[in-house]
């Protein structure tokens, strides 16, 4: 049994979005045996034969997702330090992390990294740190003792205003708070499922030195991993073989 399934569009593809036709993506052609159709796939017909493909309804790049960054200072959520998401948002997380280590030059401190799927299909991801990292783990113990994770449930994240006093001066900070409800079956399915076939991690956040607390759906590439060991060649002399 065998079934077709359309390619997310490449960075080269987005590049050439420009120009007056678009070229198609291609369509690959899955062999073997298949248990069962993953529940990130939907059918779509191709523009250009009319036949019926399967698509993913998200879209990644691996080791590189939309950045949406948390603004402490203000209090409000945005995606690459411009576009501005409000001061609140909610998302069934597809993976996730928190480890301590030195990223982003801001020095060696405790962080939780959280990827998820935003309205539009873009797998992101977004951290947090110091008192919002806490405020995480009170939202993991009572799922844990549940039997639920944070992937079976929508988690809302709400920026929530501090203020503190010294040498009589009054500073203004926010805080992540974190909440769930409920979750559609069939969307934790879809997010299960993608993580289970695609690598989500984040290249700029990964140094192969983090101490690591607690991970989920997390997968660094072993030819990503600077910790992975070389794998040994089959005959010394043989040239490398195409991925």
């Amino acid at each position: 049994m065998s079934t077709k399934v359309k390619a997310q569009r490449t960075a080269t593809t987005e590049a050439g979005t420009a120009s007056t036709t678009a070229p198609e993506a291609p369509v690959f052609t899955l062999s073997g045996p298949i248990t069962a159709v993953p529940a990130y796939l939907t059918e779509k017909a191709d523009e250009a034969t009319g036949e019926v493909v399967q698509v993913s309804r998200f879209r990644y790049l691996p080791g590189h997702p939309r950045q949406v960054r948390f603004d402490a200072k203000a209090g409000q959520f945005n995606i690459g330090g411009t576009v501005p998401l409000g001061n609140s948002l909610s998302f069934i997380p597809l993976a996730w992390r928190i480890f301590q280590d030195d990223i982003l030059n801001m020095g060696r401190k405790l962080w939780a990294e959280l990827f998820f799927a935003d309205e539009k299909g873009a797998i992101c991801a977004v951290l947090f740190h110091g008192y919002s990292v806490e405020n995480l783990y009170r939202l993991i113990e009572p799922l844990f003792y549940d039997d639920l994770t944070l992937a079976d449930v929508t988690v809302k994240v709400t920026a929530e205003k501090k203020q503190t006093t010294k040498d009589g001066k009054t500073a203004t900070y926010y805080i992540a708070q974190f909440s769930y409800e409920a979750a559609d079956a069939a969307e934790v399915a879809a997010r299960r499922d993608f993580a289970r076939d695609f690598p989500i991690w984040r290249a700029e956040t990964y140094t192969g030195n983090a101490d690591l607390r607690i991970q989920h759906g997390y997968t660094v590439p072993a030819q990503d991993d600077p910790n992975s060991p070389e794998p040994a060649a089959a005959e010394p002399l043989a040239l490398p073989q195409a991925a």
